[in-house]
């Protein structure tokens, strides 16, 4: 049944406007404002996030066009460019930050249970990397990358489970990625999944002294020495070896003194053996082998939100502003994901995305959308199948 409340509308009840304000009042966002408080700020960016605008100038064309219908849209008012941007430059972060982290406590539960494939356990589990957008140093000075080219790093905890972010650090370009290791709170029992740029045997003890795991790929120029080797293992599987090892250099093996993990696995695809490197005693090679195949989810989650968010082109250049663009594309994200929870929708969150970005001036209920757009692809694919 029609709602009568624009779909933008309906995505504003997700958002729970009771934790934000309490934000706002922590970091006194709104004092002296006039024209432009930071909910509307929020919501504003919000809109241009999910509809993809380019620009902050593309935001206000597109709501001064639908002027008339802001009201119902749950927008207080219609604002230029101008005010737009130096609220974008001048409201504090850390009021997005925070709400970006509750929204990350509130969305990651819902998908506690869901599966990993090819994986049966029940820990916690993690891929954790960073993506970089690459800037102009001149109009981004605050943020150095490499080559006398300016750089942002997201690094971001991603879990497996649902595809969630569980933590995100935003950097500039010259952060190396092992030191978001010495930030970060380790779970115990957990499992973080990286690649060779997080060894740090320092940051790695850290992480087993914790009670939690690691899965990483060995650098080639590893010194160790093997204790046991397992050749219980079934190669047909692409398993090549299972060994116990220690670290031997004087620093190495002052920094990490216990026993470790290497497993080697055969990628037949790419034609390469694998070698991995972790402290987890009890999980099986195989095991081992399919939760580090199961880190690529965090190359996807990066690319998803590279091609359906607004984040390579950044609309604003202070680093205040960068902050609140990227924390509201993660919130837009979240707030997809939550949508997709409660309505107990088969689609993607991708999928989603594409349907409200296009709909967010339509009057039909979200769960009229997503059940229309659920039905046309089964007729389509039960079309297929007989035509094949």
């Amino acid at each position: 049944m029609n709602s009568g409340k624009y779909v933008f509308s309906q995505l504003l009840q997700f958002i729970p406007r009771y934790e934000f304000d309490k934000y706002v009042s922590l970091y006194n966002g709104d004092f002296r404002t006039r024209e432009l408080n930071c909910w509307n700020l929020f919501i504003q960016l919000f809109f241009g996030q999910l509809t993809s605008r380019n620009s902050l100038r593309d935001i206000c064309t597109c709501l001064k066009a639908h002027r008339n219908k802001l009201y119902h849209l749950g927008i207080k008012q219609y604002v230029n460019q101008s005010t737009l941007s130096r609220a974008n430059e001048r409201r504090d972060y850390r009021i997005f930050e925070n709400f970006g982290n509750y929204l990350i406590q509130q969305v990651r539960p819902l998908y506690a249970r869901e599966p990993i494939p090819d994986v049966d356990i029940d820990n916690e589990i993690f891929a954790f990397d960073s993506t970089t957008i690459s800037l102009s140093l001149k109009l981004f000075s605050w943020a150095p990358g490499k080559y006398s080219r300016g750089a942002v790093k997201i690094h971001t905890l991603l879990d497996l489970r649902g595809s969630i972010p569980s933590y995100i650090l935003i950097t500039d370009g010259k952060y190396h990625d092992s030191n978001v290791l010495d930030v970060l709170t380790p779970i115990p029992g957990a499992i973080y999944i990286m690649d060779k740029a997080y060894i740090d045997f320092k940051a790695l003890y850290h992480l087993h002294e914790s009670g939690a795991f690691f899965i990483s790929r060995a650098k080639s120029t590893m010194d160790y020495s093997v204790l046991e080797n397992n050749f219980n293992i079934d190669e047909s599987t692409g398993l090549r070896s299972d060994k116990t090892i220690e670290i031997n250099g004087y620093k190495s093996k002052k920094l990490y003194s216990e026993q470790l993990r290497i497993v080697e696995f055969y990628d037949n695809e790419n034609d390469v053996i694998l070698t991995f490197l972790t402290n987890n005693m009890d999980a099986s090679a195989l095991e081992i082998a399919n939760l580090y195949r199961n880190r690529w989810q965090i190359e996807v989650f990066f690319k998803w939100i590279k091609q359906n968010l607004t984040i390579k082109t950044l609309w604003g250049h202070s680093e205040n502003a960068v902050n609140i663009h990227i924390w509201v594309a993660i919130c837009t994200y979240l707030i997809v994901a939550k949508v997709k929870h409660s309505l107990k929708s088969s689609l993607s969150i991708y999928e989603i995305l594409q349907i409200l970005s296009i709909s967010v001036f339509d009057k039909t209920t979200i769960r009229e959308l997503l059940t229309e757009f659920q039905t046309n692809q089964n007729v389509k694919e039960q079309r297929n199948l007989f035509s094949d």
